[in-house]
C-alpha cells in the first residue's frame, strides 16, 4: 500500500521533525577553520564541541593531545577511525586540511627516504579521514636562518612534491607545500610548483610569512600563485621580518582583511584557516580565547 506524504510525517515522532526542520533552516557555516596547533592540550571531543559552538566549519588536523605523530593517536587507529568520522559529520565539520612535518629539503638518502614515507602514513590518514590536502613543507637546511634558495634545494623540493603527488592522486588526496623558511616568495613558489608538474601539488598560503618575511603585498602574491592556492593559513602579528610576536587576530600589522579580500578576488573556494601557534609558543593566548576571537573577527571580514 503506498503511503503518502502526510501519512509519513504523521508517523515521524515530534523529536525527529524539530530535528529534521532545524537541520534545514540552520545557516550555512562560513568557510573558516583552525589548526589544532593551537589547542595542544584539547582531546578530540573538546575541539570538535568547540569548532560547533563558535561557528566554524571544518578543523586542520596538527597534532592532538601533545603528540604530532597523527597516524599514531588512538582516535586515528584502525578499529576507531570510523567512529571519529561520525563524531566529526554528527557536527556538520569537514577536515580541511591534514598537516605533516615532511620537509623536503632531505638531501641524505636514507633521510629523505624516511621523510616521504612519514608523509605517505598522513596522505594514507587523509585519505582514510575524506581529507583533501596534506602539508608539507619544502624547508632548507637551516630552517632558522632563511635564505633564497639553491636551484639545487629548490628541485629536491620539486622531485619530493612530485612523487608524493603521485601517490596521492589516486587516493584523491592533493600535496600542498606551505609558503614557509626559504619558500615564502611568490617567484621561489612559482618556479617549485612548474617543476612539480603534477596536477595532485598544489600550495597552502600561509599569508603571513609571504607578508612578514618576503614583504609582498597580499594581491601581488595571489596574482602570481593563483592556479596553486588551495587552502590558507591566517595569522596577526607585530613587528618586523624574523622578530615578530604573534597577537590576536586584527591586533596586529599583517594586512588579513587584505589578505582576505584578495583570495575572494579569485574566487578562491578554500577554507580561512588559524594557525595559532601556541604548541611552539607557550605564552600565547590560550586557544579558548583566541580560537573564539578569530571567528568572531574574520567572520566580520568575510560578510
Amino acid at each position: 500500500m503506498r503511503t503518502t506524504r502526510r501519512e509519513f510525517a504523521k508517523g515521524l515522532s515530534g523529536a525527529a521533525l524539530a530535528a529534521a526542520f532545524a537541520h534545514a533552516k540552520e545557516p550555512a557555516r562560513l568557510p573558516i577553520a583552525f589548526s589544532t596547533l593551537g589547542c595542544p592540550g584539547w582531546d578530540m571531543q573538546q575541539i570538535l564541541n568547540f569548532a560547533e559552538q563558535h561557528g566554524f566549519a571544518a578543523i586542520e588536523f596538527r597534532g592532538l593531545e601533545g603528540s604530532l605523530d597523527l597516524p599514531s593517536h588512538p582516535a586515528f587507529a584502525a578499529e576507531r577511525i570510523a567512529q571519529t568520522k561520525r563524531e566529526i559529520l554528527s557536527r556538520s565539520l569537514g577536515v580541511a586540511c591534514v598537516s605533516s612535518s615532511a620537509s623536503l629539503h632531505e638531501s641524505d638518502a636514507e633521510k629523505r627516504s624516511r621523510t616521504l614515507a612519514d608523509a605517505q602514513r598522513i596522505i594514507d590518514l587523509a585519505s582514510s579521514l575524506d581529507a583533501p590536502y596534506v602539508r608539507v613543507f619544502g624547508s632548507s637546511p637551516d630552517s632558522g636562518h632563511p635564505v633564497s634558495p639553491s636551484d639545487d634545494l629548490k628541485m629536491r623540493v620539486a622531485a619530493g612534491l612530485h612523487e608524493l603527488g603521485d601517490y596521492a592522486g589516486p587516493r584523491k588526496v592533493t600535496v600542498i607545500i606551505e609558503s614557509h623558511d626559504d619558500f615564502t616568495a611568490s617567484a621561489t613558489l612559482t618556479d617549485v610548483l612548474h617543476r612539480a608538474d603534477s596536477k595532485s601539488v598544489g600550495l597552502l598560503w600561509d599569508a603571513h610569512h609571504t607578508f612578514a618575511e618576503s614583504s609582498e603585498d597580499p594581491k601581488f602574491t595571489v596574482r602570481q600563485l593563483r592556479p596553486w592556492i588551495r587552502h590558507t593559513h591566517l595569522k596577526d602579528s607585530v613587528g618586523k621580518a624574523g622578530d615578530r610576536k604573534y597577537v590576536l587576530t586584527g591586533r596586529g600589522n599583517v594586512p588579513i582583511k587584505e589578505q582576505i579580500e584578495a583570495l575572494r578576488s579569485i574566487d578562491y573556494k578554500g577554507f580561512y584557516c588559524f594557525e595559532w601557534e601556541k604548541v611552539w609558543h607557550p605564552d600565547l593566548e590560550d586557544p579558548e580565547i583566541a580560537i573564539a576571537d578569530y571567528a568572531r573577527v574574520v567572520a566580520d571580514y568575510l560578510r
